[in-house]
């Protein structure tokens, strides 16, 4: 058996697969386009192509796909093989720079939001040389941005890369002013936690609600689900650690570095965390890891739930957007160091972040908004709708300090004494964690928590870069103007300080005391997506955005569109499964059996029968079992009622 780094990135086109098959000039090219948003040379895509093909084949492929995400919330892939004919009649396998970088499948079947009528069908597939591509079965999947005959954005890739770049345009300002000439480039970096639950396929395949909803809409709850707290972190079963072996073993063979795995807190729910990289990749993985874990889960007779909430009684499931920024050399820009207070450079970033939070917040929530995640921001399991800000007590000390023009008292390390000589003492952390705030500090990464597990990362990710951007470029604007810098340097996070302190917000997010300050801060508060999603179109919003290129006014109003559009669909959805449900499956059990035919006539002089009282159908509540051991030995954790089937009719000897 081959060890995890023989295997592992053996099915990706990656950095180590382009040197060993790349001429050195085609390889540093391609580089500089990856690392730098160079232009791409004709002649590097053919050589790039052929490579490509030639590595494809020695992996038992026969198709190529141009594989993009549009505006569906999933991915999209149309396969072509490399086959084609040959003089003599028998067939070549060919692939050439112009089927590389780009495709034309039909734009008018997939949501446009008014962007493209039904009878103007043609759109583009862009390849995105900064994603490498990777071999899905018998396929070369290659990412590609996804765009209208005219030019619009149809997917999410597309917005993305802009806000990256925005993002890096803004942020060179700023470093090029602390007089940093060697950084080249500013990357956003992501580390998505994700959270889901497995169930037997058996029992989910009775269950109509969660086969067309995702989610149950009937049903009983568990004598037992997760009241005494003994699922979180607990010993994974067998059939679940088997499940983890062969979902970390296909994810390592695309390059994608799943690091962590554990139960959640919720009976049958459990969570998979990556290593950072770039926002791009991060996000192109992400879907592919949602993809790959419904495939393995089939293979293990399970099936793998991303709904937000498909059990009510219990917590959901949601994707912690771990986010950070950082130079090409390795710094990364919110690490306050050992000095924070003097490390201006931070302070300013940090400042960044605080004023884009609070200054986009209804962009940040309706970032997050759908009908599933609607059901868990809020409960105890997930932060509430108000946005704000965590930072901890070292750095709320910091920016009081700064505020008021007064010294900072650093504060100490503290050891960690457990009273057992034989164990170590350590330091502890300058602060807390606050597992309640939507928009967490984390030492040198901000968590946003408000994420749906069964989402794209790409929205929030959208915002959270171009609002930094909008916040960098205005310092930019001053510091570039500025007479003397330390002082107007000082002044401008002060103020920042002053201005933005309402977002900052370090108790506890589930006490309703808390909603009624938020709003008393001025807070927005947006508890549902029609709430949220309408502020798309605030001219705040669009100034900002289309200001940095990431979207035109139209893509706006197209996504707007779209997305309430898309809520509408999943709520009627859900109605029209319960009706359903209870036409076809609790009515008839709830209501009596008339006799099927006429009674028998009575014959003269013979005493009448006496009919049998009327009889109900018994509800043979059969419980859906959420454990993870095999079918011979399962053990409940959680059971929500599945469908009443298998229905036996009363008789008077059997009451």
């Amino acid at each position: 058996m081959k060890s995890v780094p023989e295997y592992f990135g053996s099915m990706v086109f990656d950095d180590k697969c382009m040197k060993a098959t790349l001429s050195a000039d085609v390889y540093k090219s391609l580089r500089k386009t990856i690392d730098e948003g160079a232009q791409l040379d004709e002649g590097v895509a053919n050589a790039v192509a052929a490579a490509m093909k030639d590595w494809a084949l020695s992996k038992g492929a026969t198709h190529y796909t141009h594989w993009f995400q549009p505006l569906t919330g999933i991915t999209a892939e149309k396969h072509d093989g490399f086959i084609a004919p040959s003089p003599d009649g028998g067939a070549i396998m060919e692939f050439s720079s112009k089927e590389l970088v780009k495709g034309e499948p039909d734009a008018s079947s997939f949501p446009s939001g008014g962007l493209r009528a039904t009878f103007e069908a043609r759109g583009y597939t862009a390849w995105d040389p900064t994603s490498p591509a990777f071999i899905k079965g018998n396929t070369l999947c290659i990412p590609t941005a996804f765009c209208s005959y005219c030019g619009e954005a149809l997917d999410k890739k597309t917005p993305l890369l802009r806000s990256a770049a925005a993002l890096n345009a803004q942020a060179l300002r700023i470093l090029r002013l602390f007089g940093n000439t060697e950084a080249k480039c500013v990357r956003a970096y992501v580390g998505p936690e994700q959270e889901y639950f497995l169930i037997d396929k058996g029992l989910f395949d009775q269950r109509y609600d969660l086969r067309f909803t995702g989610r149950t809409l009937f049903g009983a709850r568990s004598p037992k689900g997760q009241e005494m707290e003994d699922h979180y972190f607990g010993v994974i079963k067998p059939r679940v650690a088997a499940y983890m072996q062969d979902l970390n073993r296909e994810l390592w063979k695309l390059g994608i570095l799943a690091k962590t795995e554990h139960n959640e807190v919720a009976p049958a729910q459990h969570e998979l965390a990556p290593i950072f990289t770039t926002v791009n990749v991060a996000t192109d993985n992400n879907q592919l890891t949602m993809e790959i874990m419904q495939k393995v889960a089939l293979k293990h007779g399970m099936v793998c739930l991303l709904h937000e909430k498909p059990f009510a009684g219990v917590n959901g499931s949601g994707k912690h957007n771990n986010w950070s920024i950082g130079t090409d050399t390795g710094a990364n820009l919110l690490s306050p160091g050992k000095t924070p207070y003097e490390n201006a450079q931070f302070l300013l970033f940090l400042c960044a972040v605080i004023k884009a939070v609070d200054d986009y917040q209804d962009l940040l929530r309706l970032s997050v908004s759908t009908a599933g995640n609607d059901h868990r921001l809020g409960a105890n399991e997930a932060p509430p709708a108000v946005m704000s800000i965590f930072v901890g007590d070292e750095l709320s000390g910091i920016l009081d300090a700064i505020e008021k023009n007064k010294p900072y008292q650093e504060s100490r390390d503290t050891l960690i004494k457990l009273g057992v000589d034989v164990l170590p003492k350590f330091s502890r952390d300058t602060t807390d964690r606050n597992r309640t705030s939507p928009f967490a500090f984390t030492g040198n990464k901000f968590e946003f928590r408000m994420l749906g597990s069964s989402d794209s990362i790409a929205c929030a990710n959208i915002m959270l870069n171009s609002a930094v951007a909008e916040s960098l470029r205005i310092y930019a604007d001053r510091l570039e103007r500025a007479e003397d810098f330390e002082t107007t340097l000082h002044e401008m996070i002060r103020k920042t300080i002053k201005d933005h302190k309402r977002i900052i917000f370090n108790g506890n997010g589930y006490d309703d005391a808390w909603i009624e300050e938020a709003q008393k801060r001025g807070l927005s508060n947006y508890p549902t997506t029609p709430d949220a999603m309408p502020h798309l179109l605030d001219e705040k919003n669009v100034r900002m955005l289309t200001s940095h290129g990431v979207f035109s006014k139209a893509e706006l109003e197209s996504r707007t569109e779209i997305m309430l559009d898309n809520y509408c669909k999943s709520v009627r959805i859900e109605a029209d499964t319960m009706s359903f449900m209870a036409r076809t499956q609790i009515e008839p059990v709830s209501s009596p059996i008339r006799a099927s035919s006429p009674k028998p006539a009575r014959r003269k002089k013979a005493p009448a029968r006496q009919a049998p009282a009327p009889t109900r159908r018994k509800l043979s509540c059969v419980f859906l079992s959420c454990s993870m051991e095999s079918s011979a030995a399962r053990t409940t954790s959680m059971r929500p009622c599945r469908p009443w089937t298998g229905l036996r009719v009363s008789s008077p000897s059997q009451p």
